[in-house]
């Protein structure tokens, strides 16, 4: 991986040794224990080089793009070739895409390209369409207060990179994991004996962590306001309940809508005062935007 490639991938809030660990492990799963392409071996002479684009084929928002310039630059590393891949990024992150769209270039060892090829598309489509989703969401939320949440309900291994493309949409991350904010919900209620029991031995156990409530009732959020709770989810509320709530609990707390929303009721969601929307659907139920690697003909 090129200096540059890391340079962007950590203005991007990425770590790069993290990123090449995923690569690393995606293409190894895809090149066997002998780290080899068969059928780019068996047909193309190690000698030539070819150049081909990275190809939008549908409207969207692309994400992953310097992701997908490492999994290039680092596929020669892999498999011990002694030539690179150079990339050339046409298209940045968070940009709308059209079908036809030239995304990237990229110029190397044919063998090497096509080697490449599918992990580079796997994350990118991946990542591009949670970028996509988000951005729908962010649309539909326009001229009110709220914005999109994503949750913990990411892909295993890949939650930093659907998390950064849910940024990349104009959406907002929520916690990384459970280590870095806690989240008082239903059964953590029902073992600590109530809400604000359960908030406040979090509190005594950990001073420093931003602590969240998920809250089901109008009684249950001022509740755990009153206990000193400053982020409440209000959980598969109606838009009726959830004003009554944001009447209620005014600026004492952050206010985040959640609960199986969709799309096509978000505007009115987002209207109710509330301050975030969480979806989970952003990273678990995200289809593709279809990317595809065409190699120039001559």
């Amino acid at each position: 991986m090129i200096e540059s490639t890391e340079r962007a991938l950590a203005a991007a809030g990425l770590d790069p040794a993290r990123v090449r660990r995923v690569i690393v492990d995606a293409l190894t799963e895809d090149l066997g224990p002998e780290f080899r392409d068969v059928t780019s071996v068996a047909t193309i002479p190690a000698e030539q080089t070819d150049t081909a684009d990275l190809v939008a084929r549908a409207d969207g928002v692309v994400a992953g793009l310097a992701v997908a310039a490492a999994v290039f630059e680092l596929v020669g590393e892999v498999t011990g070739a002694e030539r690179t891949v150079e990339v050339s990024l046409v298209a940045h992150d968070g940009q709308r895409v059209a079908r036809g769209d030239v995304l990237a270039t990229v110029t190397g060892p044919t063998r090497l390209l096509l080697t490449a090829e599918r992990t580079a598309l796997n994350l990118l489509c991946r990542m591009s369409g949670v970028a996509t989703h988000t951005r729908s969401w962010a649309d539909a939320l326009a001229g009110t207060k709220a914005m999109v949440l994503d949750t913990r309900k990411t892909t295993p291994g890949l939650r930093m990179l659907e998390k950064y493309a849910v940024r990349a949409g104009g959406g907002t991350n929520k916690r990384m994991g459970l280590h870095d904010v806690a989240m008082v919900k239903d059964n953590h209620k029902l073992a600590a004996g109530g809400v604000a029991p359960a908030y406040r031995r979090v509190r005594q156990a950990f001073p420093d962590v931003p602590v969240q409530v998920e809250v089901d009732t109008l009684a249950e959020a001022v509740e755990a306001v009153e206990a000193g709770a400053d982020f409440l989810l209000l959980d598969n509320m109606t838009p009726a309940q959830l004003r009554e709530v944001v009447a209620a609990v005014g600026d004492r707390a952050e206010l985040e809508a959640t609960g199986g929303l969709t799309l096509p009721v978000a505007a009115e969601y987002g209207a109710t005062g509330v301050d975030f929307i969480s979806v989970g659907a952003l990273t678990h139920s995200s289809p593709i935007l279809d990317i595809a690697l065409d190699l120039r003909s001559e």
